[in-house]
């Protein structure tokens, strides 16, 4: 039997999966990964309607996305997205089509979307980040709508993806058990975390949690130091050694990096396993131990077993239930909650927690979108640790700024991003013409100089389609714009003006031209003539 085959035996005679969840349905959803409001971080828009062939249209006044498992959210709001919908379509076997008209939000996933873009499953399970008018990211991805209840406790994870929900539901169902537990996953992930939300909502909550690094311990001592040994048992043993075990008794023992647990240690703890007794090291009276054993490894015990260096026994008794802490490139949806969870913790720190509370819709987002896709995409090989890490960098180098800068170092640490998989470009024979019909001619003088500024801000100051929307001739809007009493020019805003939202947009024409409501074109050009740039 090989190494896979043996795997496969172990793993599916202890959590051979139901029926149900085998046909688990998942649905595409679009989770808020980075909103100018970080407040609305988190929240979801299901996209179930593609199930059955239908359509979905998202702009920035519709529809509403919600909390996870049904709290209050609403449309994405922000002004620098268009009132023209982008388009979800259903392209059938797990597919789905996103359609961007021209002249609507600008969307980018890796880079611009031309009209519109293919994803499958190969690229909806590690998710697809969208930026849109880099202003805000979703993620679009897969769920488990039946996992989408909600959190009555979330046993100190922040998170609301599938998986993480699908931990918390394993950690209700073990905890008041007394069987042990094997937590497996990658560095970093937080297993402890896990190890911890089981013994407080066990029956043991009122007694210790001791925890313990076996990969810390220098081998030739693991053992004294978790039986306890007694005086002269060995070279330098001076005294009574009372061990994790004891120090334990009543309560629960985490035992981190299990696998690297000595030969020796190994049968002393299927012994403690299978009696509840133990041999202090250089005793030989057993000693009644009542702990229970919470385990966690990284490592890939199965191979370890064929290499001999772990007993198959040990991994059975230890495997009681078996909890797997998924990596966070495995729950992306996930990453913007934990930014926003670490980031609130550094600025209170330092003074600054205002900073995620903007009281200008219109200013630039504290964490810029380019930076909220680049976390999504990046591989994370530290996982959640390495995050928290990252974000406290961050906050620390963006100490008085507006926004989140990146230095070099981060730079360089964020450009070793692996390319999620980016979908398959339509052509123009596949991208089907925008289904809202165009606007009836009318009179210039129809038109009210409220209803003309509406169509403006709809349109992000673009002239041409605010003309298609009003249903009058671009030269009109000259017209309009004159008579109104209300509505700037570019040529009506002063040297001094330009040049204070240039600095405090740090050069984003965009930006720029949603606070100063002006005409993108017209504003570039005395840009230009200022001799600044964009």
């Amino acid at each position: 039997m090989n190494e896979g085959q043996l795997d496969d035996v172990i793993t599916l005679t202890r959590q051979k999966p139901s029926a149900g969840a085998q046909s688990r349905r998942r649905v595409p959803a679009l989770t808020i990964v980075s909103h100018p409001d970080m407040r609305r971080v988190g929240e979801r828009l299901l996209l179930g309607e593609l199930l059955t062939g239908g359509e979905v249209h998202l702009s920035r006044m519709a529809p509403e996305f919600a909390r996870p498992g049904g709290g209050a959210g609403g449309p994405l709001g922000d002004r620098g997205l268009s009132r023209k919908p982008l388009r979800f379509v259903s392209a059938g076997e797990g597919r789905l089509r996103l359609l961007v008209d021209e002249g609507g939000t600008q969307v980018v996933a890796g880079e611009p979307i031309r009209g519109g873009r293919e994803f499958g499953p190969e690229e909806l399970t590690p998710g697809v980040p969208l930026e849109l008018a880099e202003r805000v990211v979703l993620l679009l991805h897969l769920m488990e709508p039946e996992m989408d209840e909600p959190s009555t406790d979330p046993l100190g994870m922040v998170g609301e993806s599938t998986s993480t929900r699908r931990v918390r539901a394993h950690i209700e169902q073990i905890a008041d058990l007394e069987v042990p537990v094997l937590i497996r996953g990658e560095t970093g992930t937080g297993k402890e975390l896990v190890a911890r939300a089981i013994h407080e909502r066990s029956k043991r909550r009122g007694e210790r949690f001791i925890s313990v690094n076996l990969g810390a311990i220098p081998k030739e001592l693991a053992a004294a130091e978790l039986f306890g040994a007694h005086k002269g048992a060995y070279t330098g043993a001076t005294r009574e050694r009372e061990g994790f075990f004891r120090a334990a008794q009543g309560g629960t023992l985490f035992l981190d990096e299990v696998g690297e647990a000595p030969p020796e240690v190994q049968v002393m703890l299927l012994r403690v396993l299978e009696t509840g007794e133990m041999y202090p090291v250089g005793g030989h009276t057993p000693v009644t131990t009542d702990v229970r054993l919470v385990a966690a490894t990284d490592a890939n015990l199965e191979a370890r077993i064929l290499e001999g260096r772990f007993k198959a026994p040990l991994l059975h008794r230890l495997t009681g239930y078996d909890i797997r802490v998924p990596p966070l490139r495995e729950r992306r949806e996930d990453i913007g909650l934990l930014v926003l969870h670490f980031a609130r913790e550094e600025l209170e720190a330092i003074g600054e927690s205002w900073r995620l509370n903007p009281t200008d819709s219109s200013a630039e987002p504290w964490l810029p979108a380019s930076l909220a896709a680049r976390l999504v995409r990046y591989s994370w090989p530290g996982n959640i640790r390495q995050l928290r890490n990252l974000v406290r960098q961050l906050i620390i180098t963006s100490r008085g700024q507006p926004h989140l800068r990146v230095d070099p170092r981060l730079e360089r640490e964020l450009g070793s991003v692996t390319p999620l998989p980016a979908g398959r470009a339509l052509s123009t024979q596949e991208t089907p013409a925008p289904r809202t019909p165009p606007a009836p001619r009318r009179k210039p003088s129809d038109i009210s100089e409220q209803e003309l500024l509406a169509a403006l801000r709809a349109n992000s100051w673009d002239l041409k389609p605010t003309a298609d929307q009003l249903g009058i001739p671009r030269s009109s809007i000259y017209d309009l714009i004159d008579r109104s009493k209300h509505i700037r020019t570019a040529g009506d805003l002063s040297t001094e003006e330009i040049t204070r939202c240039h600095q405090e947009c740090q050069g984003n024409l965009e930006a720029m031209v949603q606070r100063l409501e002006v005409s993108r074109q017209a504003l570039r050009r005395r840009i230009k003539e200022l001799g600044l740039e964009t």
